[in-house]
């Protein structure tokens, strides 16, 4: 256990922080939002690790789902969202982000996203379909719709006088009534977090009166992923140091078709491209997906990308091909502009030949518990986006409901955050760092990095044994002493504390893995291969004081 000295702030040095009413830790659409949320009446520090449009909410190519047809509607919304979680969404969760679908797109309309349009009557948005819908429900902006709604939201928030945006920081810890303040009551808080600025080289310390983690997710804990570099668990791992319960981290839903290339790094082939039509196929052009569900290339994700990892397997093959071409140019180029040319620079033209693609770890369903305003069981610590657990998602995600529950959980924690008045952060204390020195073995890190993702991909991936899970636990444990051990002599830097917080990540993905006894969703175990007529959550809880959640489904254990 890894314990760093704290020292007293002093006057002078209290000069250079600022008091902010909210923290917000992630620049993705949840944390965005949130922050334009509140900003109307507190101030904010938005914090991110690169730029503000380097987050995972910047590649979703999909879009937003929403019942905006009269063809629709709100149960099969919520039909949908149940049949692809596979029995573990929270009902009331499902509804709540459901019921506001259309006021959160309309939200974005008014922001100035520029949603494509419907060609024969501009006044409409265009409707996609994607896997595991029964109807045309994805409002988007061609193949790009989290880059569009990014950029349309940055410059909101970079020009927001509310808003202290802070670019190259990364937050190191969360601060806590508890663990800083020598504080042993059972109700326990956060009071704002320690940040590393990248370029400075320097921990800052940042009070405030609430805190938002909305660091997106793990898909870095993988060797093979559509995520950005950025998504390494911070959120989930600082939330679980500060005492914050999570759930069902076994469920790592893989994205069925990621582009397969030497030169290609994390580039995906949207669900879309398979909802408009694309057909999965061998090598020798046979269609295969028939043969393992019925809705064949529109079965959720979970089911195509098992099928394909079959395949592979079966035939002893590289990859598989994605094919729309017979959809036409003129088609392909209009409805999958970015996919297109992306794909033109490797040589590979979707307009007549097919797409090679893999299964990659793509988004995380688990993560820390929140209630329906957002909040964790720690107190002034909200979750959203990835990082939290809400009950939406169960035990796969439904494609295109992230970041509609990004918009409609960051307006629901703000709603709850400006409703209440929080005391003011009380005197916090420095971060020392005397006792430690620079690292001189870079290696180790880099090292350490690519064992934990090679042992995941191996031993954690989209089919799974009990076996394969006690090895990987076993490595990770080797992995964490080594790390946590690094972590107390050496100064912190953005890739010392990324893997601290992923080998952390891992360890609770394999601990929930190894704790559910059967086959759900995105979880497929060898061992337990039949589904149990109960639907359970998978929870873990750091600190067996705290208080229970404010809303805990009858499901939750």
């Amino acid at each position: 256990m890894v314990c760093r000295v704290f020292i007293p702030s002093s006057s002078a040095e209290n000069l250079l922080h600022l008091a902010y009413d909210v923290l917000i830790i992630g620049s993705g659409l949840a944390g965005m939002s949130a922050a334009l949320h509140l900003a109307q009446k507190l101030k904010v520090a938005l914090v991110t690790k690169h730029e503000l449009l380097d987050g995972a909410s910047s590649w979703a190519q999909g879009g937003i789902a929403a019942v905006l047809d009269q063809s629709d509607s709100l149960e099969d919304h919520v039909r949908d969202t149940h049949v692809a979680g596979a029995g573990l969404c929270h009902d009331d969760a499902v509804r709540f982000v459901v019921e506001r679908g259309r006021r959160s797109v309309e939200w974005l309309v008014a922001q100035g996203v520029p949603f494509t349009r419907d060609g024969g009557n501009p006044d409409e948005l265009h409707l996609t379909r994607e896997g595991g819908h029964s109807h045309r429900r994805i409002a988007h902006a061609a193949d790009a719709t989290g880059s569009a709604v990014q950029k349309t939201l940055v410059g909101q928030v970079k020009n927001h006088p509310n808003i202290t945006v802070l670019e190259w920081h990364i937050a190191v810890d969360l601060i806590t009534a508890r663990k800083h303040l020598g504080d042993d009551t059972p109700a326990n808080r956060v009071w704002g977090a320690y940040v590393l600025d990248r370029k400075a080289g320097a921990v800052r310390t940042i009070p405030a009166k609430s805190t938002i983690l909305a660091a997106g997710g793990a898909g870095k804990v993988y060797l093979y992923t559509t995520n950005p570099d950025t998504a390494t668990g911070d959120g989930v791992a600082m939330g679980w140091r500060a005492g914050a319960a999570v759930a069902n981290m076994e469920f790592i839903q893989f994205h069925p078709t990621c582009l397969f290339h030497p030169h290609a790094k994390s580039f995906l082939i949207s669900e879309a491209v398979r909802g408009e039509g694309g057909l999965l196929k061998l090598p020798d052009g046979e269609r295969f997906m028939p043969r393992h569900d019925p809705r064949a290339e529109l079965a959720p994700r979970d089911i195509v990308a098992r099928a394909i990892d079959f395949e592979i397997k079966k035939h002893g093959i590289d990859c598989v091909y994605l094919d729309i071409s017979h959809k036409g140019a003129d088609f392909i180029k209009s409805h999958f502009p970015t996919i297109h040319a992306r794909c033109l620079e490797f040589g590979i033209d979707m307009t007549r030949e097919p797409i090679p693609v893999v299964p990659a770890a793509h988004y995380t369903c688990g993560g820390l518990t929140t209630d329906l305003r957002g909040r964790t069981q720690v107190g002034g610590l909200y979750a959203l986006g990835e990082v939290a657990c809400t009950g939406l998602h169960g035990a796969n995600r439904l494609a295109s409901n992230s970041l509609l529950e990004c918009l409609v959980f960051s307006e629901s924690a703000a709603k709850d955050i400006l409703a209440h008045e929080s005391p003011a952060p009380p005197k916090l204390p420095e971060w020392d760092e005397s006792r430690v020195t620079d690292a001189d073995e870079e290696v180790v890190i880099s090292h350490n990095w690519d064992e934990l993702r090679r042992t995941m991909w191996n031993y954690v991936g989209i089919v799974r044994t009990t076996k394969r899970l006690e090895r990987a636990s076993h490595r990770i444990a080797l992995l964490q002493a080594e790390i946590e051990e690094f972590y107390a002599n050496f100064r912190v830097s953005n890739d010392l504390i990324e893997l601290r917080n992923l080998v952390l990540t891992a360890e609770l993905i394999v601990r929930c893995a190894l704790a559910r006894r059967e086959s759900r969703g995105l979880h497929f175990s060898r061992d337990y291969p039949e589904t149990l007529p109960e639907a359970r959550d998978t929870v873990l809880n750091p600190d067996p004081r705290a208080a229970a959640q404010p809303r805990v489904a009858a499901a939750r254990v």
